[in-house]
């Protein structure tokens, strides 16, 4: 069944443990023999470990997302503040070494310590495609000191499959269409599936599907007619079809446009509060102007502090008509605070537009004057961000104690660039 689909030499690459082996790297370590563990505030003992070495995981039982205070304090731990700026350096010098194999145009960058690449038709210049994967592998630990893993597959989904199944574990795993029904259908839960998160896990479980072969040899009409196009991806995907470009998303269409923090210090007072999710409907809105897209569903997600012993609330609001228009947002966001809000400490916020549709589907109405000049104006301030950086311009409230837009535009990743 699978001769009408095509069968490239695409590979996932992995840096193994890369936030931790930069770290190594840059203090003289050894990352698969030391205990690290990268903590972005180390002033405050709740912050979290944003990345661990093999050995601290191993001996300690120190993971990712492990607290500074539940970590052992054994003279051999190292504990490192992450340096981001040197990250995306390191991360962009790979991707130079990457273009001394294939062209620019055969690698996608999907985040900052993995890549696809393309190395359909290397072998007249460099021989075998596994000698060449084990030669980038070996310049990858000789210039950098960096140890990868690398999943190869006939498209983009099978290659980042066999990455996280099997090569995470072996250094280098290939699967082809033949190796679905044994290496794919066993998977379960269905969260461990590239692409299904929690809540289409849950969706799936209630229709009676459980593992990858489960959904493989489900009703294609049935899960369209639930899921609509993501159930016909979900169904070719459990047999490992794949269609998507290199650097195209694998899951076709964006959903929503989204943004959370968890913020500096407890917010108490619903201004403050509002005013920092006004700075995050900006960012929000401004990524949907710039992919020309509207969303009708505004969500706004609150959490509470430790203090108030946590919890908090998700609610989502509709608007007849779809927008990317910052205020008409935030307006939204404002009176599901105000509905929603039990005034405790708030220490996580999240802001969402969903229910998207292409931006030409909205009307110009004769009594809404001010809508195209809105538009215009926004997409005028997204312009001069975009050439002078997120806080050449910023509102009013970024300057107010509560704001946090100037601070975290002088961060990568949300952690200090160097």
């Amino acid at each position: 069944m699978y001769e009408q689909y095509p069968d490239r030499k695409i590979v996932c690459l992995d840096m193994r443990s890369f936030y931790a082996s930069c770290a190594a790297a840059d203090e003289g370590l050894d990352v698969m023999n030391t205990p690290i563990a990268i903590i972005g505030n180390q002033e405050q003992k709740g912050s979290v470990v944003l990345a661990a070495s093999p050995p601290l995981k191993k001996e300690f039982g120190v993971k990712t997302g492990t607290r500074l205070f539940e970590i052992p304090d054994h003279p051999d731990i190292r504990i490192i503040e992450p340096k981001m700026g040197f990250f995306v350096n390191v991360s962009m010098e790979i991707t130079r070494l990457l273009s001394e194999y294939v062209p620019k145009e055969a690698i996608h960058v999907y985040s900052v310590d993995e890549s696809f690449i393309d190395l359909s038709g290397t072998e007249r210049l460099w021989g075998p495609i596994e000698e060449t994967i084990q030669r980038i592998q070996d310049d990858l630990l000789d210039m950098f000191q960096l140890p990868s893993a690398m999943g190869m597959g006939p498209n983009m989904l099978m290659s980042k499959l066999a990455l996280d199944i099997e090569a995470k574990k072996t250094g280098f795993a290939r699967w082809t269409y033949e190796d679905v029904p044994k290496k794919l259908w066993p998977v379960s839960p269905l969260r461990e599936m590239w692409g299904i998160g929690p809540r289409m896990e849950k969706n799936l479980n209630g229709m009676g599907i459980f593992s990858v072969g489960d959904l493989a040899n489900s009703s294609l009409a049935e899960l369209e007619s639930k899921f609509g196009v993501m159930g016909n991806q979900l169904y070719h995907h459990a047999w490992g079809i794949d269609l998507s470009d290199l650097g195209s998303s694998i899951i076709e269409g964006q959903v929503s446009y989204g943004k959370g923090q968890i913020l500096f210090r407890d917010y108490r007072k619903p201004e403050d509060i509002l005013a920092v999710v006004l700075e995050m409907t900006e960012d929000v809105a401004r990524r949907a102007r710039e992919a020309g897209k509207v969303g009708r569903t505004v969500h706004l997600g609150v959490g509470y502090s430790k203090d108030a012993f946590g919890g908090g609330f998700h609610r989502s609001r509709s608007m007849e008509e779809g927008t990317n228009d910052t205020m008409k947002i935030y307006n939204m966001c404002v009176k599901l605070l105000a509905e929603h809000f039990e005034e405790l400490p708030v220490r996580r916020l999240s802001v969402t537009l969903s229910n998207l549709e292409p931006e030409h589907s909205m009307q110009l109405s004769l009594f809404d004057v001010q809508k195209w000049r809105n538009r215009k104006l926004g997409a005028a301030m997204d312009q001069i961000r975009s050439k002078y950086g997120s806080a050449s311009l910023l509102r009013a409230v970024s300057y107010t104690d509560a704001g946090t837009a100037r601070t975290r535009a002088k961060l990568i990743g949300g952690h200090k660039a160097e």
